[in-house]
């Protein structure tokens, strides 16, 4: 964004009105693209590692790792849509992609028939077992090493404190 564009988003933090438009000041403008700058930097570097080293996509890599999380690895697949934050059409997509490499089977849910549970097998939990140190590696070299204990606190209580907002809205608007 251009300089004379932040002057002018800053110059229009001085609306009053209830129905004005708030802006961004030319700190929070900086501070905002850094953030999405991040955000996209950090799941392309992290897809990318995990496309080279495992052959997986970040989400196939969340599914399998949520999954191993539970109880007999298993989990309802609307219940992983909502934990992956995907569209349960997405994300039955991409189950069945995982399945036919042998990594996830469904089964109907014993409790409920209406159900479909996602499982995770036993080569879903050996690939898995096989990306985990590579991916760590990765998260630790881009985000954790970068930042001293309190400056990664700090970090945590800013993204809790926005998911927190998010989970707010989606609870209003859904």
């Amino acid at each position: 964004m251009s300089r004379s564009h932040r002057r002018a988003a800053a110059a229009n933090t001085t609306a009053a009105t209830p129905t004005a438009t708030r802006w961004l000041t030319a700190a929070q403008l900086e501070a905002w693209q850094a953030i999405t700058q991040l955000l996209g930097l950090l799941s392309t570097a992290l897809e990318t590692q995990l496309q080279r080293d495992a052959q997986l996509s970040y989400v196939e890599y969340y599914v399998l790792a949520g999954l191993s999380d539970q109880p007999n690895h298993t989990m309802r697949i609307s219940e992983l849509a909502a934990f992956t934050n995907a569209e349960i059409s997405r994300l039955s997509h991409l189950i069945s992609r995982l399945q036919k490499r042998g990594y996830v089977r469904r089964e109907p849910d014993p409790t409920d028939g209406r159900y479909t549970n996602a499982i995770l097998t036993d080569a879903g939990y050996n690939h898995l077992v096989a990306a985990a140190p590579g991916h760590v590696a990765a998260v630790l070299e881009l985000v954790i090493d970068a930042l001293d204990d309190t400056a990664l606190s700090a970090l945590q209580d800013s993204a809790e404190r926005i998911i927190a907002r998010i989970n707010d809205a989606r609870a209003v608007s859904g």
